[in-house]
């Protein structure tokens, strides 16, 4: 079914993906199809290509290399052509902070200046990285400080994979270990909404979950959303991850205010495409967030409500206390209040843990991503190369 304005919405958005282009071009984000005509264009003959492509795909995404001298299984003078075209280079760590809990924020700058921030959340034998899709967000959800910067472009399907292979090279986890990884989860809940640059998370994602690179298991990933319901379907179809829906309230007028996304999709339109995505199971449920903003949809008829809203829904509800940022509008519900509330939800058979917020003291915890990229202006975006971020489109 054709959605009238999203799918120019997403061509627009998907305009703004590429970063100006390098001196070398990068292998990383490319997929087998695209490493084959990549060698192919520095004169590798048209029936080895494949081998060669698989080669490349090993190296880099399996063993994390980033010099062509290290792929030992090439040929030396293909090697040096390889590194005369391409690179194999990590955006820079502009900025790297650990919490006292143990969670690590990287700012990483891309090509052409622009910047976002991934987190790495540990547990005793594991850990989830939290990945971003765009620099900025295009919407502005009240509670969230992304969503106080302005999109400024999507990332590319090399920017996200990169976030994943930086935080692998700062845990020495190559080549991919089956067993006992540090980083074994992947959480597409960074700054950005992800299904307004589904192409680009696809992408990525498929990267991340091929056997023979990255390896990790589509049911290790969780991709979040606002709420963009026309695309939840598909991404359940084509990809097959776990889903979280940013939920917050239980009523159109309160979500209409913090979460503008509301009002183009409105919650019966979201729960629908919720009951209908493919990969909803008693053993896959899908993860409605919630956060607990103090006064405002923390009441015992909110928790009642709540579960009248996703009957039916094989889920589960995160209650996330509300992460404070420097000019939040809102306070933390009370501990004794968000206990109440998921006393309420699980009495009614529902599993509601309560987040423990993460790294708060880098502002690193949910909601508090947010980097210094800004848009430049249209006489600066028509005099150079590269993405230029157009204002946000209207989904009419």
């Amino acid at each position: 079914m054709e959605i009238p304005g999203l799918g120019t919405y997403i061509n627009r958005m998907n305009e703004l993906s590429a970063s100006p282009p390098d001196t070398l071009t990068s292998l990383i984000g490319m997929d087998r199809a695209e490493l084959a005509r990549a060698v192919e264009a520095i004169g590798e003959p048209e029936k080895s290509a494949i081998l060669r492509a698989k080669q490349l795909w090993h190296w880099i995404y399996h063993h994390g290399v980033d010099d062509f001298s290290h792929m030992t299984s090439l040929n030396g003078a293909l090697r040096d052509a390889l590194a005369a075209s391409y690179t194999l280079e990590r955006p820079k760590i502009t900025r790297e902070q650990k919490s006292q809990d143990g969670t690590r924020k990287w700012l990483l700058r891309f090509a052409d200046g622009q910047e976002a921030e991934s987190v790495f959340i540990p547990e005793e034998d594991r850990g989830a990285l939290c990945m971003s899709s765009q620099v900025g967000c295009t919407l502005t959800c009240r509670f969230c400080h992304t969503g106080t910067q302005r999109l400024v472009r999507n990332l590319d399907a090399r920017e996200i994979i990169s976030q994943f292979m930086v935080a692998r090279d700062a845990y020495g986890e190559w080549p991919s270990p089956r067993d006992g990884r540090m980083i074994s989860n992947i959480v597409m809940m960074g700054m950005g909404e992800p299904l307004f640059n589904y192409d680009n998370v696809a992408k990525a994602m498929h990267i991340a979950m091929d056997p023979e690179g990255l390896s990790i298991s589509r049911r290790r990933i969780t991709l979040s959303t606002a709420g963009v319901a026309p695309l939840i379907e598909r991404c359940g179809a084509e990809l097959g991850v776990g889903l979280a829906i940013s939920l917050h309230a239980v009523t159109d007028d309160l979500r209409d205010e913090l979460m503008p996304i509301n009002r183009k999709y409105p919650l019966a339109q979201l729960l629908d495409a919720c009951r209908r995505y493919p990969s909803a199971s008693n053993a896959r449920r899908i993860t409605f967030e919630y956060v607990m903003l103090k006064g405002i949809n923390d009441s015992r008829a909110d928790a009642k409500a709540l579960v009248r809203l996703i009957a039916g829904i094989p889920a589960k509800i995160n209650l996330i206390p509300f992460n404070a940022w420097p000019g939040a509008p809102y306070e933390c519900s009370e501990p004794d209040v968000i206990a109440e509330f998921a006393r309420i939800v699980n009495k009614a058979g529902y599993s509601s843990p309560v987040r423990t917020p993460r790294g708060r003291d880098i502002l690193a915890a949910c909601g508090q991503l947010r980097s210094e990229s800004v848009r430049l202006p249209r006489a600066a975006r028509l005099s150079k190369p590269g993405p230029a971020a157009a204002p946000p489109v209207a989904l009419t």
